[in-house]
């Protein structure tokens, strides 16, 4: 409990000297230290358990030969089955080439297993989902990564998984990858770096709209960053009523128009020329006029804290809205903003007020799916997540410290998920159709059948408590790093 304190209120136990960049510095320190020593103290975070019981050495008889020799004839006759008959109906393979890995870039192959883990574990503690992680050599024999071996790998695979949820594959293969496997694939594809990122930040500037007194269909918005996150943002945002014509995207050479030939030419950039065509008709180049007067700004680009420079946020409108996304380390931190003229800020960390963190939307709505089995998850999907948790949040209760739930919100799960498989099930793309009441009672009672078995492990010994000795050291020598 000691330890908990601690975490939860890491800035008290800072010096009282430290000034906000100093404190904002040391919190990403520290939990990137805390980090490697949990990750290896218990060496990674995942297992697999059985979830049936063995009371006798004959039930191996029937969970395996001879017995199970029914299960597969079974299944060869109805493929569809195999979402019965096996875990399948709630399993996801978490699928990653590690070339784009949080703000880190290229980690290569084994180098993604840590978020590609902490993704299984969201899952499951958030959406009593089961997940593996699959880092995969996406290189061909020079050493160039191919979007078509994820590709491969994934239509491979799919008979084995209820869905796949696509993670940390650099642009331009993420966007090829997505869009092949969302059409050749029998069961949702989902990329949580782009559709989930979208998602959830969809959401907040609803909530935070609201409190500003705005809408989405009269903004002027600025998207700083053109990658796959900012790509899906602006096309969600356009479908829920933005105006194309308001928006105006940054990329590391400027801001995309229709003069782009670069994106024209080079096919494989296909979402940005496409977005080239229809938004910042006036062709805007420079920050300065791109930021004068803009009600909201959305940067997901290179980690800060100097990215975003203070001067373009004090040039907005007011009550101006700030999402500064990136990870580990945003843009802007929300005391340089707040103190330039911002009205709200959210970021990508839990750390701050206003996480707008992906965690909050994909286990809901994967769950959602997977209790429908689903055959995809459609944009109109995701955008009736989005709606679902702006809702969830306002029936909380918002403000500008508080525009999005936590993942701590443990009913937010089953609420989006109901949402999100009735949305399915509308559409025509349920296999196994359920009305929404039964889908919240089914994830709700999945999800805490997990937070009870972790307790159970957690009393019991079987997951050992993390030593408090260890936090305090850990916190001492960051303290003693930035003091320098």
């Amino acid at each position: 409990m000691i330890m908990s304190h601690l975490i939860d209120n890491l800035e008290k136990h800072f010096p009282q000297d430290f000034d906000e960049g100093q404190k904002a510095k040391a919190k990403t320190l520290f939990y990137k230290r805390l980090s490697l020593f949990a990750h290896d103290f218990y060496r990674g975070k995942m297992i697999t358990l059985p979830k049936v019981p063995i009371e006798s050495l004959n039930w191996f008889n029937a969970w395996y030969t001879p017995g199970v020799s029914a299960v597969s004839t079974t299944i060869r006759d109805d493929n569809d089955r195999s979402f019965r008959l096996s875990n399948r109906a709630n399993l996801v393979a978490v699928v990653s080439d590690s070339t784009r890995v949080l703000g880190d870039g290229d980690c290569t192959p084994p180098g993604g297993l840590g978020v590609m883990e902490g993704k299984a574990l969201l899952m499951k503690y958030l959406g009593g989902i089961d997940a593996s992680a699959l880092c995969i050599d996406s290189r061909d024999e020079n050493g160039i990564h191919q979007a078509q071996k994820i590709i491969d790998f994934v239509k491979m695979v799919q008979p084995s998984f209820g869905a796949v949820n696509l993670e940390d594959i650099s642009q331009p293969n993420c966007f090829r990858v997505l869009d092949e496997l969302r059409e050749a694939c029998d069961i949702p594809v989902w990329h949580d770096d782009a559709q989930g990122t979208a998602c959830v930040t969809l959401s907040g500037v609803l909530n935070a709209l609201k409190i500003v007194g705005k809408r989405l269909d009269s903004v002027r918005i600025v998207l700083y960053g053109a990658g796959a996150a900012n790509s899906s943002i602006a096309r969600l945002m356009i479908q829920d009523g933005a105006k194309p014509e308001n928006i105006v995207m940054f990329d590391k050479d400027g801001t995309l128009h229709k003069n782009r030939v670069d994106y024209e030419k080079d096919t494989r950039f296909y979402p940005q020329w496409k977005l080239c065509q229809i938004t910042n008709p006036q062709c805007i180049t420079t920050e300065e006029e791109a930021f004068k007067g803009a009600d909201i700004l959305v940067a997901l680009s290179h980690p800060g804290p100097d990215t975003i420079k203070p001067e373009w946020i004090s040039l907005m409108a007011e009550k101006a809205i700030v999402f500064a996304c990136a990870n580990p380390v945003p843009e802007i931190y929300p005391h340089a903003a707040k103190a330039a003229g911002a009205y709200i800020v959210a970021t990508g960390r839990g750390d701050f007020p206003n996480q707008v963190n992906n965690s909050v939307c994909f286990p809901s709505i994967l769950k959602g799916t997977l209790l429908v089995s689903s055959r995809k998850i459609t944009d109109e999907m995701a955008v009736c997540a989005a709606h679902a948790i702006a809702d969830f949040a306002e029936r909380q209760g918002i403000s500008a410290d508080h525009i999005m739930p936590t993942m701590m919100d443990s009913d937010l799960f089953p609420t989006v998920a109901a949402a999100v498989g009735e949305c399915a099930v509308n559409a025509g793309l349920a296999r196994h159709p359920l009305d929404r009441t039964t889908i919240y009672n089914l994830a709700k009672r999945d999800i805490d059948e997990v937070h009870h078995a972790m307790d159970l492990l957690v009393g019991e010994g079987l997951i050992q408590q993390f030593p408090e000795a260890e936090v305090k050291r850990i916190l001492e020598e960051v303290v003693t790093t930035i003091r320098g």
